[in-house]
């Protein structure tokens, strides 16, 4: 047992001496306040290397808006220069990007410590935790694989809920950028208070006997590891194109909805390039198929994101209201209320393009175009301080609120839908 650990440890080590680090790297909260501003904001990203994390490109950059972005210690200093230069009102959110990034997973020491739901978890475990649940909860949890990752990695899914209930589902995704760490732990979370409560509280056990959950996990699993072990800041999947020396596509920009329309990009290199066609990449087709040939039960389609806290509904790649969307916009106020009953924080809500920011070839755009109408993409916490990096003593809190928004939702469309 001591000669395994040893192992896990200098396993570990490498790990986190192989990665890219981010020593003194620094994100700014810059906002211009005149078209001159954002128009030299635009300008600085075409000669520094800015990582951008709201939005995510410097095309939606207005007047007033609040814009996070990450820059390398060797950049920052000219950066900071020039924003005093042309006056651009801005602040430091976080001096020492690794830092924060080592306080993030600081108890992350053993790679063979146990899964946790209260704090960040490693592909690893969260894989034998999908097998682990399903096996003790066999009456209603069950594993499902959907497909392979570009590396060849399974994707597994999980159902739960009551054979009686079988005719209507709700599917959540979490992870589809790799970064977003709050995201994937939502989903370990509403499993777990799903097996948890289920015959104990009301409402959870109406909701699971009356409907079924598809809950994928880790959507972007490629992406994940890739954060945890090289670059805890990678978005994008991990596929490689013959014609780039760039990797990754950014699966929310992959979808065969207004494919590489809006705030998509055709350079590999960018963060937000589309793929080379609609669905280009295995991951996206193994959710595509899975809903396809479940559509006439899924009734509602959740992604969980992170950060900025809001609840959003199509479109997001165009200005004009969808068919339903007062309707949505009532569900999604519902939801965002019951988020704030717990701890008070509060969710923006509204239609993405609006809201946000216009984007194309989203998964909650093509869900609503499959015709599923109450498709909704979450932005978890938090508004920017911490960002990507959220701390884990905030994991219980943004889960515990969400569930709330999550539980709201259900019960509205297992009252709606026949």
């Amino acid at each position: 047992m001591k000669s395994f650990l040893a192992l896990g440890l200098i396993a570990t080590a490498f790990v986190l001496t192989s990665a890219r680090r981010f020593d003194s790297a620094k994100v700014f909260r810059a906002k211009p306040r005149n078209e001159k501003q954002v128009s030299f904001m635009k300008y600085l990203a075409t000669i520094v290397q800015l990582d951008f994390w709201y939005p995510d490109s410097a095309l939606h950059i207005v007047c007033q808006m609040e814009v996070d972005f990450h820059v390398s210690a060797d950049q920052s200093s000219v950066v900071e220069t020039l924003m005093k230069e042309n006056k651009i009102q801005y602040e430091v959110l976080l001096p020492n990007l690794q830092e924060v990034i080592e306080k993030q997973v600081r108890n992350e020491t053993d790679s063979i410590s146990r899964h946790s739901y209260t704090k960040y978890n490693e592909w690893h475990k969260i894989s034998a935790w999908t097998a682990r649940i399903a096996r003790k909860n066999p009456e209603l949890v069950s594993r499902i694989q959907i497909g392979n990752t570009f590396e060849k990695r399974p994707m597994y899914l999980l159902k739960v809920g009551k054979e009686s209930g079988k005719g209507k589902a709700i599917f959540i995704d979490c992870g589809i950028h790799a970064r977003e760490w709050i995201s994937p732990a939502f989903c370990q979370w509403f499993l777990k208070e799903a097996t948890r409560t289920y015959g104990k509280d009301q409402n959870m056990t109406n909701i699971l006997d009356n409907m079924n959950f598809y809950i994928l996990p880790v959507f972007n699993i490629d992406g994940y590891i890739w954060s945890w072990t090289q670059n805890r800041m990678w978005r994008k999947n991990r596929s490689k194109i013959s014609s780039s020396d760039c990797v990754g596509v950014d699966l929310n920009r992959n979808f065969d909805v207004a494919w590489g329309t809006v705030d998509s990009s055709r350079n590999p290199c960018k963060e937000t390039y589309c793929g080379s066609s609609a669905e280009s990449e295995p991951e996206t087709k193994a959710v595509t198929a899975f809903i396809r040939n479940h559509i006439s039960s899924i009734k509602a389609y959740l992604t969980v994101h992170s950060y900025s806290q809001m609840l959003l509904f199509p479109y997001g790649y165009t200005y004009d209201k969808a068919p339903d969307h007062d309707e949505l916009n009532e569900v999604a106020k519902g939801a965002v209320k019951a988020i704030s009953s717990l701890y008070g924080k509060e969710y923006t809500y509204g239609s993405s393009a609006i809201t946000i920011y216009p984007s194309s070839g989203c998964s909650e755009d093509w869900a609503y175009s499959q015709g599923i109408k109450y498709s909704f993409a979450f932005e978890l916490r938090d508004k920017g301080r911490y960002g990507f990096l959220l701390p884990e003593s905030q994991i219980k809190p943004t889960c515990q609120e969400i569930v709330l928004a999550v539980t709201s939702i259900a019960n509205y469309v297992l009252n709606q839908t026949s």
